[in-house]
């Protein structure tokens, strides 16, 4: 299986990277991001690009990809609407739409979060944008589009987060989110557990497109 990789350094996607470049059914990761990762490993190449509107002078890098992994993502505190759904609708369809064109066999994993709002319609600013996102990546013509919506997320294995302050409560808190993962899987789940259960949903399929925590966990 071959993948592109959307968000590599951020929390989510540093633990992704590591399972594909883990996993023997992973032969190819593509990361594409604003800069580079760091990491040197036979299975990885990179693409540092810096308009995620356009990705018009890199197209042919694109294609004869079975798997996205879309794991990109802004916190929408402090955003006003519009800048939070440039952020996150926008540049995520923008992807999702060339990936399309080029891999119509491609299957689309984009994380999103607990509590999004399929109908678009609820009070929550950020629940309504991802909801609008998530449904209208369904209707790409990819070979199949799966939603991931993890509530909390242990970093595993080294993964950090970029922003101070988050890493701090990560660290901090380590014990308790080791307990939680075990005792309540509705909520929380790891790093490892999203990138392995990615990896599985895109090469076996899932019975249906929009997975929470419990699910990613079972997977």
């Amino acid at each position: 299986m071959k993948v592109i990789l959307f968000g590599a350094t951020g929390m989510v996607g540093q633990g992704v990277l590591r399972e594909c470049l883990l996993d023997a059914d992973v032969e190819s990761v593509l990361a594409v991001g604003r800069s580079p990762t760091g990491q040197r490993h036979a299975k990885l190449r990179e693409i540092v690009h810096d308009n995620f509107l356009d990705y018009s002078g890199v197209e042919s890098q694109l294609a004869g990809f079975d798997a996205c992994f879309f794991c990109l993502g802004v916190s929408s505190v402090g955003m006003g609407e519009e800048r939070y759904r440039h952020l996150t609708y926008d540049i995520t369809m923008a992807a999702a739409r060339t990936l399309a064109k080029l891999n119509p066999d491609m299957v689309f994993t984009y994380v999103t979060g607990r509590g999004t709002d399929s109908t678009e319609q609820g009070r929550l600013m950020w629940a309504r944008v991802k909801g609008k996102t998530e449904n209208d990546l369904l209707k790409l013509p990819f070979k199949a589009a799966y939603m991931f919506r993890p509530a909390g997320i242990q970093p595993l294995h080294g993964v950090r987060s970029k922003t101070t302050w988050v890493q701090a409560i990560y660290v901090a808190s380590a014990p308790l989110l080791s307990l939680l993962n075990r005792t309540s899987p509705n909520y929380m789940t790891t790093t490892e557990q999203v990138g392995r259960a990615m990896i599985k949903v895109a090469r076996d399929g899932f019975p249906k497109p929009v997975l929470e925590s419990e699910d990613i966990n079972a997977v």
